[in-house]
């Protein structure tokens, strides 16, 4: 759970390994004041958010790179198309658009979508995680949702034509 958070907020296999170090150390110095198995799921979510918000913060360019990033991971769902007996197939064009979209998000819209559709946390429990009111938590989500439908009606451009133009 905290490398796939972390690595899906910095978009980065090298970066996630070293916020996921990080947090553990620290979490194995804050063992003793953690009462339950929740109040530690709650707090390890809390801290990999917190650290992998400042580690892309602190990179100097968009993790454009890093687009490519697969949602394919186990637990992590993917666009799906409808077949005809009812069984949902991946669409994998549908599902790499949607990766690049969500990878060229702002980082907090970007986390936000990553701990509602991959951890499937709930608006407040969002709003925990990220020390912030449930109100603000809900606009980054809708905004977010907004962008990438908008994005998603848009044509992608084809490289090729893109070439012939120029």
């Amino acid at each position: 759970m905290v490398f796939s958070i972390a690595r899906r907020v910095v978009h980065d296999p090298s970066l996630a390994e070293e916020v996921a170090q990080d947090v553990f150390f620290e979490l194995y110095g804050q063992l003793p004041s953690l009462a339950s198995e929740e109040h530690v799921v709650h707090w390890l979510r809390r801290v990999t958010v917190h650290r992998s918000i400042d580690q892309a913060r602190r990179r100097l360019r968009r993790p454009q790179d890093y687009a490519a990033v697969s949602f394919a991971e186990s637990g992590v769902m993917e666009p799906a198309a409808a077949t005809q007996d009812g069984v949902q197939e991946i669409d994998p064009w549908v599902a790499g658009r949607l990766r690049e979209m969500i990878a060229a998000l702002p980082v907090v819209p970007r986390t936000v979508i990553v701990l509602r559709y991959q951890e499937g946390l709930g608006p407040e429990e969002i709003a925990g995680v990220l020390e912030m009111p449930v109100a603000t938590v809900k606009s980054h989500l809708q905004r977010a949702l907004k962008v990438l439908r908008a994005k998603m009606q848009q044509r992608p451009r084809r490289e090729g034509a893109q070439r012939l133009r120029n």
